[in-house]
């Protein structure tokens, strides 16, 4: 009995088919069919073909509806696009975007305070597909929470709504929300007290109003059948590997993720000493997180490396870096072929990596300490400039994320690498729910390329 992962990305349909005990029979991957008269699943269709002819035994059928051995994730047609309208910037909206971000959401827009006309119309320029709506602590101010209620009721943003404040306001929230019939989900709050900060629940609900109301309404596919297989937002899923990875390395990780247009770094934590039992922040540093770098990645997000780097002083502006960077910027597609311009993907994909650490490590507010990343024991890498790399290559890329210690943050002390090369964190990430013990078999692997 063999069971199929696939992750429907913006740009390649990747998959991967395991067989009872976790082992790998087969991965491919195929470009994405999306666009005018195209229908993602006909990609999906074609890398199980693919993946029938590589392993030779029987793959699931993507239309049979059996949904028992075929997990799907996706981030095409752009993922999952959350806007977040909070209390305080710096307590309850903050503390949304987190979340938010952790539930493998693409943050498009946050609002803090009541809502005013002009944000109510940034909010809705911002074509948020699900708005995660915070505030207050449980039993504290509900007047912010009611009164941004009242204005996405009567607002032209069609968008569902998720309630994830102050519990004791959420009927009264609710019913405004229902008056114009507004799609709204309530759940526990994410800030239940001033520092601890309870993301299960939020995402939970994002995930699962982001499988029934957003998924089929992307035009991806012409009936309903592909929004039934999809599971769970792709960046959500790798975060569940992570989680996964963490669980069987028996420590901290963190995951730098190089793609095209981003770099996502994720880290599972645990705390230790007193963080384990004192929330010194306003908002309390989320241990199992992920960031997103919407300006860095290797060809469309190629200039926001060098501009980033530049600011950083990791690069020198006069650099034979900076035409590679418009050529790739030009033509994504762009693949290196000579030794020069395989040097300069090295080059780009080690600064997306070293500014993307920085990012994620560095404190998220004036007053606060860095993310406590000191202790993480593996340092994974992944992203096709990775997979593709020699090991000399993937090593000198992570390479510079440990010995980055002038970066405002603290890198890990004494973590080891590796790459992700048959790319598994999101089949571990989807698996788990249903299949743990095969979720932990295949993050084992992971760790032992």
């Amino acid at each position: 009995m063999s069971l199929l992962l696939v992750d429907v990305g913006s740009t390649f349909t990747k998959a991967a088919l395991i067989d009872e005990e976790g082992g790998l029979l087969a991965r491919g991957a195929v470009p994405t069919t999306v666009g005018p008269d195209r229908d993602v699943l006909d990609g999906v269709l074609q890398v199980c073909r693919g993946l029938a002819v590589e392993s030779g035994v029987p793959v699931p059928d993507p239309l049979d509806g059996n949904r028992d051995r075929m997990l799907v994730c996706s981030s095409a047609g752009g993922g999952l696009r959350l806007a977040v309208v909070g209390y305080e910037r710096v307590v309850t909206a903050e503390a949304g975007h987190r979340v938010g971000l952790s539930a493998g959401a693409k943050v498009v827009h946050v609002a803090a305070g009541p809502l005013r006309t002009a944000d109510v119309a940034a909010l809705r320029a911002a074509r948020p597909d699900v708005i995660l709506l915070v505030g207050g602590t449980d039993g504290g101010n509900a007047e912010v929470l009611l009164h941004n209620a009242r204005r996405l009721a009567t607002s032209r943003v069609g968008a569902p709504v998720v309630v994830a404040g102050n519990v004791e306001a959420q009927q009264q929230v609710a019913a405004e929300l229902a008056a114009t019939g507004r799609r709204t989900t309530l759940t526990d709050n994410v800030l239940p007290r001033i520092g601890v900060v309870h993301p299960g629940p939020a995402r939970r609900a994002i995930r699962e109003v982001f499988l029934e109301h957003v998924i089929g309404g992307k035009g991806l596919s012409r009936g309903p059948r592909f929004a039934q297989l999809v599971r769970a937002a792709t960046p959500d899923a790798v975060l569940a590997g992570v989680e996964v990875l963490a669980e069987v390395a028996g420590g901290d990780v963190m995951v730098i993720d190089i793609g095209g247009a981003t770099t996502d770094v994720y880290s599972v934590l645990t705390p230790q000493g007193e963080d384990a039992s004192l929330r010194k922040q306003v908002v309390a540093t989320l241990w199992h997180a992920r960031t997103v770098e919407g300006d860095l990645g290797m060809r469309w997000g190629a200039p926001g490396v060098l501009e980033a780097a530049l600011a950083e002083r990791l690069t020198d502006p006069t650099s034979a870096l900076s035409s590679w960077v418009e050529r790739v910027h030009a033509d994504p597609g762009l693949l290196p072929t000579t030794p020069e311009d395989a040097g300069h993907d090295v080059t780009l994909a080690a600064l997306a990596a070293r500014v993307a650490a920085r990012r994620h490590g560095r404190p998220g507010a004036p007053g606060e300490a860095p993310r406590p990343l000191a202790d993480v024991g593996v340092l994974i890498g992944s992203g096709g400039v990775l997979r593709h790399a020699t090991s000399q290559d993937a090593d000198r890329i992570l390479a510079g994320v440990l010995t980055d210690h002038g970066g405002g943050w603290r890198p890990p002390a004494q973590a080891r690498t590796t790459v992700d090369t048959s790319y598994l964190l999101f089949a571990a990430g989807l698996l788990v729910d249903r299949h743990p013990d095969l979720a932990r078999a295949v993050a084992a692997q992971i760790l032992d390329s």
